[in-house]
């Protein structure tokens, strides 16, 4: 009997190891923020931000700035970003370097009569379309960091559809936000039974040259687009105001999608982001509004954006044509992947975007955007309750909408 404390010992000091084990394995798991900060560092310092609990982003400098992905509950949380781990290993791809990542600046028109992604004159075909370099390959610089926020910087010369050289730069500070910042942000009341993250990206565009971007020589504007992991029953959720009875969305940016695939419906539209058929919409400038969000019921995660929306202004169109008027653009768009006509396919992600109106900037003007992404996962009714209170509609609609 004198044996038995040790054997005690001894056992629970098994159990202790065994556990701490489990939580090392999964926190190197496939779709945990662990495994992915772990793939990351491979490649690059990246920075890691902190809110003060278990929430923490993934921002990378050489990558663009991206925010890659970010985690509620620490390493062993899932990690809510798309990242696509074979274009790390090159060679570069000529047109795009999809490296993912949840949160990422590129600058628009990315078609019409000022586009930034094909040279003057070139026909509007994907042999000739390049995303500019300096938003693509090249790394930004680093301006300010802490724990909770980082700024970053990058000077950009490009050259538009219009041969008009733009001298430009952008400042893009990304700051973490706490739990009381996320429910003040959203107006939520608190509640402990759901896990968040959350972050803010404060995006500015500054005419550096000597030029005034006018309706002649064209100008950019700031485009955000977050890139996600899909399931079979994801749904992307996108408020819309009321109008005069009019369709408030393209829906045809690559053919149009079909019926039973997106619902327009009292003020919200509804589109399935499966990974599984190509598609993309836009919501027109008069009838955003400024969230847009979506709904993951395999993995109970609520993800929700908010952004800077201006109903008055005029905003570019980015279709690969050069016949309609230039500043007929939409102001938020969403992206489901799907294969190519040849199998192939860069995914499977989907992605919710804003827009920033066009950048009508004299020499030294400035532009900013602001766009944040929210992640909620917890039980069904408390996020039905937070998708009702910020989206407008419970998550058992949002899934019925799809026949779910």
């Amino acid at each position: 009997m004198q044996r038995l404390p040790g054997l005690w010992l001894l056992l629970s000091t098994f159990a202790t190891l065994s556990a701490c084990n489990d939580r090392r394995v999964a926190a190197d798991a496939p779709g945990t923020f662990g495994y992915d900060l772990a793939f990351l560092q491979k490649h690059d310092s990246v920075i890691v931000l902190h809110s003060g609990d278990a929430a923490s982003i993934v921002v990378s400098p050489k990558y663009q700035g991206k925010v890659f992905t970010s985690t509620a509950a620490g390493d062993t949380g899932t990690s809510f970003g798309w990242i696509h781990y074979k274009a790390f290993d090159g060679p570069a791809d000529p047109h795009m370097n999809a490296y993912g990542g949840e949160d990422r600046l590129w600058l628009g028109p990315e078609g019409g009569r000022f586009s930034l992604f094909f040279p003057p004159g070139a026909k509007m075909e994907f042999a000739n379309w390049k995303t500019p370099a300096a938003f693509d390959t090249e790394p930004w610089d680093v301006t300010a960091h802490n724990d909770s926020s980082v700024t970053l910087r990058k000077d950009m010369q490009l050259t538009n559809y219009a041969g008009t050289r733009l001298n430009l730069s952008i400042d893009r500070q990304i700051i973490v936000l706490n739990r009381a910042a996320i429910d003040d942000a959203l107006s939520l009341p608190a509640n402990t039974r759901v896990q968040a993250v959350s972050y803010r990206t404060i995006n500015t565009l500054t005419n550096t040259g000597g030029q005034a971007w006018s309706e002649t020589t064209g100008m950019p504007c700031i485009w955000m687009l977050d890139m996600f992991p899909p399931s079979p029953s994801t749904v992307i959720v996108v408020p819309y105001q009321r109008g005069d009875g009019s369709k408030p969305a393209t829906t045809d940016y690559f053919g149009e999608i079909p019926a039973a695939r997106i619902k327009i419906d009292s003020g919200i539209l509804y589109f399935r982001a499966d990974g599984k058929m190509r598609g993309k919409l836009g919501i027109h400038p008069g009838r955003a509004t400024p969230v847009a969000g979506s709904y993951d019921p395999q993995h109970h995660v609520l993800t929700i954006i908010q952004f800077d929306t201006d109903t008055s202004a005029r905003y570019l169109n980015q279709e690969w044509n050069t016949t309609k008027p230039p500043f007929s653009g939409d102001a938020v768009n969403a992206y489901n992947d799907g294969p190519l006509a040849d199998g192939s396919q860069m995914g499977p992600f989907y992605e919710l975007e804003s827009v920033s109106p066009a950048a009508f900037l004299g020499p030294g003007g400035h532009q900013t955007h602001r766009h944040s992404v929210f992640h909620f996962t917890g039980p069904e009714a408390d996020l039905s309750t937070i998708s009702a209170r910020v989206l407008g509609v419970p998550v058992g609609k949002i899934l019925s909408s799809m026949g779910l």
